[in-house]
Order: structure tokens, then C-alpha cells, then sequence
């Protein structure tokens, strides 16, 4: 974001206007987390303000502050439209392509409200008005935190905003071991801290909440867990019948893909979970590395993200699914060997 555009948009939000907030479909901690941090923000500078998310999340996001008053575009479409229609500005977060806000998209597109992209996700397309995009970032959160210090208003930061941020950075960075954490995160979450931001409590609603039925799933999934030691590479897959059967709830698989690449001598791990109600297969890739999931995931499965972590999806079904991704590696092995 050039000091230009960073002067424009303090010149906008020197008066209150009507601000919609939007995070991807599915959202998760970052994307929950920077649009409520944002939300909380701008009310404290007299903004109105309204976060429309594409669709639902899991349960173990919605103790987050302020999480009730999150629009689901997929059970409101009409009101949420008006909103859309009616805002001055809309902020997009934590994604960089409209494709990625499902049936939001045509409305965002049509929309003649300024927009400002805040995202950390390689490759932003170019429809936001304003675009803050840094792909070393740890994530959107730690973005929103350094939005807000370059607007000035570090020091309002309170309690229920730090928690929302802090909440963000710990998910995507695995609580803080993945290669994007690093020494200017670690600064910015004891800033956070020292705003109220309750690391042990956090850690606990997001990752101590664990129902019997998830982690009966979990040990199917494990079960299901193959390697492909010429290639590195590991792999889960989970079919709707199997989901089905240990009940399964948005968010039980969250975290899954992590197992598989924790292997000893695996650089490339996936997790393909059959969708029957959408008809698609959602993908999960992880890597050690410089191997690129991002460009992985873009070539072979419709999807994106980061360097070594992304997602995809597939048409076909799941073993067909599985087959191309097998029939894929041997153009990789070399890539992976070399890591």
C-alpha cells in the first residue's frame, strides 16, 4: 500500500460511512478474526459497521467478540444484499479473488462502494479500489494490526480487538511454528498480549473443545493415512459416508493435513474429504520448504494460497480424485527429493 493510498483512506474515514466487512466462504481464525478485529475498530471511530460472511464456520470460532453479529450471506441473502448495495466502502479480508466469497460474487462485483483488499495471499487479483497485499505475512490479522498502526490508532487497541488478532495469528501460524511467524509476529502478539489478549484462554476455545465424534474421525482419518515415500509425500482421504458416520460438524477436519505431514521424510502432504451436497472433492495441501503448494494447487486443482499451505477442489469423484493426484507426482519427484 503506497503512502498515497494510506492518506485516501484516512481522508474516507474521517467521517462515518456505512462499511460491509468480508471474509472468504469457510472462513477461518485469520479470516473471523481480522474482519471482527477491523468491525470493532471502525465502531470505536463512530463507523456503521456490518461483517457478511458467504456462509457458516465452525463452533469452535463463535465465542470470538462480537461473532453474533455476523450476517450469513447463504440464510439472508436479500438483506445482505441491500447492505452490499447501500455501503460506502467494502473490506475484503483474507482473500484476494472475488471467486472465493461463492455466491457473494456477483453483488461484490456490482457493488460501486470503494474497496479495500487486506489480504496475504500470493497472486491478489485487481478488482479493490485500495489493495494492502503482502504474502510474507503471517497472516491477514497480523495486516489488520499494522492497517491499524499506520492509520495512527495503535494505542485504542483493547481488550476484544487484540483477542480477535491474536486468535488469527496463532491459526495460521499453527500457534506460531510455521516459517511465516516471525521476529516482527512475535512482536506484534506480545503487543497484543499486553492489550488483554488472553493467549492460554485462546488456545483453549480454539483447540481444547474436542468432541467424541471428532476425534473418532480423526482416528478414522489416520487410519486412512497413505505414503508415497518415493515422492515424500503423504496423503488422507475421508469420504461423505465416513464423515457421516462420526457425524461430522464444519470445522472437525480442521487441521487433519498436519498429521500426515509430521511424517518422518514427508515434504508434500494432502487431504482429500469427499463433498456429496456440493458434488466436488475439497482438497487441503501442505509442505516443508520451498515446495509450492500455491503454484501446486493452481495447476492441478483449481485452488491457491501460500508457499506451503493451500487448497483445491475437484470435479471428479474421490478415487478418481486421488488417482490424479498420484498420477501427478512424478512430474514433482525430483522437486521433492531435492528439499
Amino acid at each position: 500500500m503506497t503512502n498515497d493510498d494510506l492518506k485516501a483512506i484516512k481522508q474516507l474515514l474521517q467521517s462515518p460511512k456505512k462499511i460491509v466487512i468480508v471474509p472468504h466462504k469457510n472462513p477461518d481464525g485469520d479470516a473471523l478474526g481480522s474482519t471482527l478485529a477491523l468491525q470493532l475498530y471502525l465502531e470505536l471511530k463512530m463507523h456503521r459497521c456490518t461483517i457478511i460472511a458467504p456462509n457458516d464456520y465452525p463452533d469452535f470460532l463463535k465465542w470470538l467478540p462480537n461473532e453474533s453479529e455476523i450476517l450469513k450471506y447463504d440464510s439472508d441473502f436479500k438483506s445482505c444484499d441491500t447492505l452490499i448495495k447501500e455501503a460506502d466502502i467494502i473490506f475484503t479480508l483474507d482473500f484476494n479473488a472475488l471467486n472465493r466469497v461463492g455466491d457473494m460474487e456477483t453483488a461484490l462485483s456490482n457493488s460501486s462502494a470503494i474497496k479495500i483488499m487486506i489480504d496475504h495471499h500470493q497472486q491478489p487479483d485487481d478488482y479493490a479500489t485500495y489493495t494492502y497485499s503482502d504474502s510474507k505475512m503471517s497472516s491477514t490479522c497480523e495486516m489488520v494490526y499494522h492497517f491499524i498502526d499506520m492509520l495512527g490508532d495503535k494505542n485504542i487497541i483493547d481488550t476484544h480487538i487484540a483477542t480477535c488478532l491474536y486468535t488469527g495469528i496463532m491459526t495460521d501460524t499453527g500457534s506460531f511454528r510455521f516459517p511465516s511467524t516471525t521476529s516482527d509476529t512475535l512482536r506484534v502478539v506480545a503487543f497484543l498480549m499486553d492489550c488483554g489478549a488472553d493467549h492460554s484462554e485462546i488456545h483453549n476455545q480454539i483447540f481444547d473443545t474436542n468432541s467424541y465424534e471428532r476425534l473418532q474421525l480423526l482416528g478414522k482419518a489416520l487410519s486412512n493415512l497413505k505414503v508415497i515415500p518415493e515422492s515424500k509425500t503423504a496423503y488422507i482421504s475421508l469420504s461423505q459416508e465416513e464423515l457421516n458416520a462420526f457425524n461430522f460438524k464444519k470445522g472437525d477436519t480442521e487441521g487433519f493435513v498436519n498429521y500426515a505431514l509430521s511424517l518422518k521424510d514427508i515434504i508434500f502432504a494432502a487431504i482429500f474429504i469427499e463433498d456429496k451436497q456440493q458434488d466436488i472433492v475439497k482438497i487441503s495441501f501442505r509442505s516443508k520448504g520451498d515446495f509450492s503448494v500455491n503454484e501446486f494447487a493452481r495447476a492441478h486443482f483449481n485452488g491457491g494460497g501460500h508457499t506451503n499451505a493451500a487448497g483445491g477442489k475437484s470435479d471428479f469423484n474421490l478415487q478418481d480424485t486421488i488417482d490424479k493426484f498420484i498420477s501427478i507426482l512424478p512430474a514433482y519427484k525430483n522437486a521433492l527429493n531435492n528439499e
